[in-house]
């Protein structure tokens, strides 16, 4: 027997294109000699649905969608996930498609309610086990956070089961992988069952699902590793009850899997809003220069325009980078200086500003020139402003508000900037495209002369250790401390995260690719008197 896993890529609230996908993947998969077919955790409508799950007609067109699919169940059985509703109350759902009809209906039991997870705001827990026979086998479902916790699969295996055949929207961030091998051995082990594993696939707002489906034999032991973040159907063959060993792909790097992630979230974010393509602030530093490596390779060069906007504080260095990088990449390349208007609005506030010295307001007129000018290109000739900046500038709030931060999608909001050298160097490996001296050069603003980022920040790597403590470990200053950190540091860092939350508010959505993002991970009030301790 062979079982079918549909690694696919789903569009939340496309339920007629969902059912569409899952329609030709059911296809493959029986020109394939499979008899089941397992897609992903609320395939058909795309997962998070988030508050679409609220409202009435989107179960009346789920419904359809689901009935839809019934023709496709002829010669394999289907298992897809789908939001159901009966009566008052609403589930996350697994039907069972055989012969035309809908034979068996699981209901999620245990429902997550943390980091990005919010589905017990909208879900029921279901309480029975869903077992059904196919060639003499019998399958026992789940759906993701059932096999998270315990519970659910023991009660699988309890009500029959010999095969647990597990349904995920399981998103990405660093490690993530290893996290599932633990749960998943935890569950054969307690309930004695073999795994197949069927994860999701495509970037939805900040999240990435990135695959990465397997199968586990009764021992826990890994007999196939499917690709991660390739959207693909993958054949588990079955000898009884065991999955026989096949292939196992190689696991991504950090760097790679990284990489790969921001590229699969800018394509499917602009794809899926329908956005004709992209433009951004082109500085000659690392972070735009990043940025548009991952939205060329994302979306190809005719999609991108890169505008560097200098000022008087632009170094020499700065514009040759920039140029160079253009030309490579073979981008829209485009410079508008800004000193007239930026001294245009200094003649406006020359009267309120009477002779003050030039600090951070000069510093940041720059940056909001700058957001106005891309925002205007965007307005009169379409795309989307991505915006540059990196997790260590969001955290600390060194980002100017309605400057470097106007835009709709920020590629780079939760990597680091220590990580963000790091995929520079990566994508450099597969083809130079990043000029070696944008990595190599001390960062800089470029808002003042002879400015570089350590004459307001620690170093990165220091910076970035905190950050990580403080903001993915909830670490106390104390604990920080103990690690070995400079009380002063510590505490001058703890303040600028703690205080920077009314920036991060207003910043656009960007790319979760660790632990815990700002944004639907970390929700901290932005008025609060708490000091931690």
């Amino acid at each position: 027997m062979k079982i079918a896993l549909a690694q696919i890529n789903c569009t939340v609230g496309d339920l007629v294109g969902n059912a569409a996908r899952i329609r030709a993947a059911t296809a493959r998969a029986k020109a394939a000699g499979a008899t089941i077919l397992l897609a992903p955790e609320l395939a058909l409508s795309g997962y998070p649905p988030e508050d679409l799950l609220l409202r009435d007609d989107f179960y009346v067109q789920s419904a359809a969608a689901l009935n839809s699919l019934l023709d496709a169940a002829q010669g394999i059985t289907l298992v897809v996930g789908h939001p159901l509703k009966e009566g008052s109350n609403r589930y996350n759902a697994a039907s069972v498609l055989r012969d035309g009809k809908i034979e068996a209906v699981y209901r999620k039991q245990r429902l997550p309610n943390d980091t990005v997870f919010d589905e017990v705001r909208y879900f029921t827990p279901g309480t029975q086990a869903c077992v059904f026979e196919q060639d003499s086998v019998r399958f026992g479902v789940n759906i993701c956070a059932d096999v998270w916790e315990q519970g659910a699969a023991c009660g699988a295996a309890q009500a029959g089961a010999e095969v647990l055949l597990v349904l995920n929207a399981s998103p990405f961030h660093v490690g993530k992988q290893q996290e599932r091998y633990q749960v998943a051995r935890e569950r054969i082990r307690e309930s004695g069952l073999p795994m197949l594993y069927c994860n999701l696939l495509g970037g939805q707002d900040e999240l990435i699902f990135d695959g990465g489906s397997f199968a586990m034999n009764a021992n826990g032991e890994l007999t196939s590793q499917f690709p991660a973040l390739v959207e693909d159907i993958y054949l588990v063959e079955m000898k009884g009850v065991s999955p026989v060993p096949g292939a196992i792909a190689l696991p991504l790097s950090t760097e790679a899997s990284v990489y790969e992630a921001l590229k699969l979230g800018v394509r499917d974010y602009i794809g899926k809003n329908g956005f004709s393509g992209v433009l951004l602030g082109l500085s000659g530093g690392i972070d735009s220069a990043l940025t548009l490596a991952v939205a060329v390779d994302a979306l190809g060069a005719d999609k991108v325009h890169a505008v560097m906007m200098p000022s008087e504080f632009t170094a020499a260095i700065s514009l040759e980078d920039a140029r160079a990088m253009a030309t490579t990449l073979g981008v829209k390349y485009s410079e508008l200086p800004i000193k007239s208007v930026y001294d245009s609005f200094l003649g406006s506030l020359a009267g309120e500003f009477n002779n003050l010295p030039f600090d951070l307001a000069e510093e940041n007129i720059q940056a909001r020139v700058r957001g106005t000018l891309l925002m205007a290109l965007s307005n009169k000739f379409g795309g989307i402003v991505l915006t540059t900046g990196n997790k260590s500038e969001m955290a600390v709030g060194y980002a100017t508000l309605y400057g470097d931060m106007a835009g709709g999608f920020a590629v780079l909001r939760d990597v680091p900037k220590t990580l963000v050298y790091r995929l520079s160097n990566y994508r450099n490996g597969i083809a130079p495209v990043i000029p070696s001296r944008i990595i190599e050069r001390a960062p800089s603003a470029e808002l003042r002369a002879d400015q570089t980022d350590q004459d307001s920040l620690p170093p990165y790597d220091i910076l970035d250790a905190i950050i990580e403590r403080y903001v993915e470990h909830d670490q106390t200053p104390a604990e920080i401390i103990a690690a070995g950190y400079n009380e002063i540091e510590v505490a001058r860092v703890i303040r600028m995260i703690d205080r920077s939350e009314y920036k991060r508010r207003q910043a656009p959505v960007g790319i979760r690719i660790t632990p815990r993002a700002f944004g639907k991970d970390r929700r901290y009030p932005i008025t609060s008197r708490f000091k931690p301790g």
